[in-house]
């Protein structure tokens, strides 16, 4: 069956950036239509990532809260925990955004139709649902089709108990020995999730350092806080994966050492990042310029090498974000509605949200050193944090980096409990150009987290008071 239709703004994909597009095109005036292959609007992010992920590592949170009470001796026991219901509790969060969604689509005026697209011309795309075939024409195309997870193709026959991110989140079984292969973002928070539960955890990256995209002193203080909670092993391959009807046979190899070597799991986590979307709706068309990277190519107006046809979120570059897709999607609707802005962030903010949590935006001191930046650095202990230790939080820093010829700063992280929570202090601070003796003077709130960006300003400032000034 065929059906035609016509709309001036089609948006392929319903996630952060998709949606977030689409409702920013209605909101100018122009009739949007959003394309989305699942039920529900929100993606990745919403469904099967980023929110229930974060529900998951709160729970996780209050049992290490718990266990660190009862070494205390304030808790006589640690409360055990019923799966079944920590599912419904983490699938009716997702349920309450997705009608929210809903709803603010219905009120827009937002047509959403499911099923899977591609390009026809130009003008045109083929929407397939269950047999029925929509051909949808448009004057401007807005393409947000997200990414999916990385595999390890050739390495295991498909498995049960080998799985992805989203496997993960279904909390199918709590394994009593868990690999999770890929150290980043992903492989981190379900390792702090699945520790908690009560998995023991080996994690192993190829790479020999940990977490690249920020500084070195930011990564040790998070080995020292949680090598006793799981084992990360860097600088190691897998060799293969044998599967018997108990257990995962792994076969390893260290840079350090080339012998092989053999370990035993019952579940396996395959964290080694994403890939984008970019395949399918370019099939048949192939006019869309990809990169080898499969990423589709953009320039700083979110526009493809078509003129009508925009790109934004996970399937134009990385870092694969949320918050950048929302920007991004904000920026393509208001370029069609014929406004001249551009997309130049001075930051995008970064946060793995483990325990603790680690957050940086801006420059590091690498990509610092990298752009021949004369720089300075300050970093204030939570160990002299009032509001740290009175929540148990004093294993952290909050760090600036400052440009030492305007004293601006340009970059900053912070690792402890909430570190994404101050980095909107630290980015406004570097998109407005901030010098550093103007956050050292601006009043700040006390016993609290964020006080520890003033204090780190006032050591640079020679101001400080809570510790001994160096």
């Amino acid at each position: 069956m065929n059906k035609n239709q016509k709309t001036q703004i089609i948006v392929i994909g319903g996630g952060p950036a998709g949606y977030s597009a689409a409702f920013r095109c209605s909101d100018l005036g122009m009739q949007t239509t959003i394309i989305e292959k699942y039920d529900n609007l929100g993606g990745v992010c919403l469904n099967v990532g980023c929110i229930p992920s974060k529900a998951l590592l709160h729970i996780a949170n209050i049992l290490k809260e718990q266990k660190i009470l009862m070494k205390y001796g304030i808790l006589n026991h640690v409360c055990e925990i019923n799966i079944s219901k920590l599912l419904l509790w983490k699938n009716n969060i997702i349920t309450k955004l997705t009608n929210g969604l809903k709803f603010l689509a219905e009120k827009r005026n937002v047509k959403i139709i499911n099923g899977m697209a591609h390009f026809i011309n130009d003008n045109s795309v083929e929407v397939i649902n269950n047999n029925i075939t929509t051909i949808i024409n448009f004057d401007n195309a807005i393409i947000a089709t997200g990414s999916k997870p990385n595999n390890m193709t050739g390495m295991y026959k498909n498995d049960p108990r080998i799985w992805n991110s989203t496997d993960a989140l279904m909390l199918k079984t709590i394994p009593k020995k868990m690999l999770i292969i890929g150290a980043g973002i992903i492989g981190l928070e379900m390792a702090t999730i699945y520790c908690a539960l009560g998995a023991k955890i080996d994690i192993i990256d190829s790479s020999d350092i940990l977490l690249p995209e920020t500084d070195i002193d930011i990564t040790n203080i998070y080995k020292s806080v949680i090598h006793q909670e799981f084992n990360i092993i860097l600088h190691t391959k897998i060799i293969s994966i044998d599967t018997t009807q108990d257990q995962l046979h792994v076969h390893l190899t260290s840079d350090n050492n080339q012998s092989v070597y053999a370990k035993y799991y019952d579940i396996i986590l395959i964290a080694i990042g994403r890939t984008p979307n970019s395949q399918y709706i370019n099939k048949n068309f192939g006019k869309l310029d990809i990169n080898e990277q499969n990423f589709i190519n953009v320039d700083n107006q979110m526009r493809t090498n078509i003129p009508n046809i925009y790109a934004i979120g996970d399937v134009i570059s990385t870092p694969l974000l949320a918050h950048k897709g929302i920007h991004e999607g904000h920026l393509a609707a208001e370029v069609i509605a014929g406004k001249k802005h551009y997309f130049i962030p001075k930051v995008i903010p970064s946060i793995a949200y483990t325990n603790p949590e680690i957050g940086w935006v801006g420059l590091t001191e690498k990509q610092a050193q990298h752009n021949n930046i004369k720089y300075k650095t300050s970093s204030f202990p939570w160990q002299a944090l009032g509001r740290a230790l009175a929540t148990n939080s004093e294993h952290g820093i909050t760090k600036l980096i400052i440009e030492k010829e305007s004293n601006r700063v340009i970059g900053g992280a912070v690792i402890g409990h909430n570190a994404g929570e101050l980095l909107g202090e630290i980015s406004l601070a570097i998109e407005m150009g901030c010098d550093i003796e103007d956050i050292a003077l601006t009043m700040h709130a006390h016993p609290t987290l964020y006080e520890s960006i003033g204090l780190t300003a006032e050591i640079l400032t020679g101001t400080i008071t809570d510790i001994l000034n160096k």
